[in-house]
């Protein structure tokens, strides 16, 4: 394990630039350089595009889209002037972290219109308009409206399987993030309804060649496995799918957290370690 390089195609959200982070964008990326990665993901969260699909953090502190619209375009200038500054220590991507509401697909590409990131992370974080892992509550009360917990996850995967297919973000983030509140999530993900969306998701990731993040957040949060769950993590190897480690770091103590569990785990089911990079934008 000591010869493979630790890496995260999903990471780097700091407290300059996102408001349930902290810490400076470049006292992350020194973490970084510090714990010898060759190379990251710097993957900032798209601004709001509406006032309704603001988080309930971001509401209660007054924040605006207009003011996450500001910001990110500081992220993207503070990002590109990292990658010059360490250029000699490490491979920085300015990425952005998109979501998937109602207007994303008009409002998306505009983003990357005006903001040129290198590549994106593909994330959902809201089924029809509601957010789902901002707590417990957040949670049950979106299960709740849209006919129940499996009703949540068939949702959630027909969302994700539209954006990947409209988007084709180089990385698909946290594929199955929708477990998060929910511990009845192994026996649930083999439903068959669910389990036949999670083969048809993955088959698109497969045949587009897009990576997948295995994302380690859900560890710091008290959960046992990271996203995406041993199952599913089989069956991506099955496929030939490139999974590659994420972060998604949101700190200086979060940075390569559980890298090397992470790391144990890909490398033991056989995944390649050489582990592949985003494939950029071109502009």
């Amino acid at each position: 394990m000591n010869t493979i390089s630790p890496v995260s195609v999903h990471g780097g959200h700091s407290g300059q630039f996102c408001h349930h982070a902290s810490n400076t964008l470049e006292e992350i990326v020194q973490e970084y350089i510090r714990r010898g990665f060759p190379w990251v993901g710097i993957t900032e969260h798209v601004p709001a595009i509406s006032e309704q699909l603001l988080y309930p953090d971001q509401r209660a502190a007054g924040l605006t889209p207009e003011f996450l619209y500001d910001r990110f375009g500081k992220y993207m200038l503070e990002c590109r002037r990292l990658q010059r500054k360490y250029a000699d220590s490490i491979d920085i991507f300015a990425a952005m972290e998109i979501e998937t509401y109602s207007g994303y697909e008009t409002f998306i590409p505009q983003l990357i219109s005006t903001f040129q990131p290198d590549y994106l992370v593909g994330s959902v974080h809201f089924v029809d308009d509601m957010g789902f892992d901002y707590s417990p509550e957040q949670y049950q009360r979106t299960a709740e409206a849209v006919g129940g917990l499996d009703a949540l996850y068939c949702r959630y995967f027909d969302q994700q399987h539209e954006m990947i297919g409209l988007l084709q973000p180089a990385v698909v983030g946290h594929f199955d993030l929708i477990r998060i509140f929910d511990p009845d999530y192994a026996d649930r993900i083999l439903k068959p309804a669910i389990m036949d969306r999670i083969r048809r998701n993955l088959a698109l990731i497969r045949d587009l060649d897009l990576i997948m993040d295995f994302n380690l957040r859900s560890l710091l949060k008290g959960a046992s496995e990271p996203y995406i769950s041993l199952p599913i993590l089989k069956m991506a190897h099955e496929m030939g799918i490139a999974v590659v480690p994420g972060d998604d770091s949101h700190g200086l103590d979060s940075v390569a957290a559980n890298m090397e569990r992470a790391i144990a785990i890909l490398d033991g089911m056989g995944f390649d370690t050489n582990w592949r990079q985003p494939k950029l934008l071109e502009y």
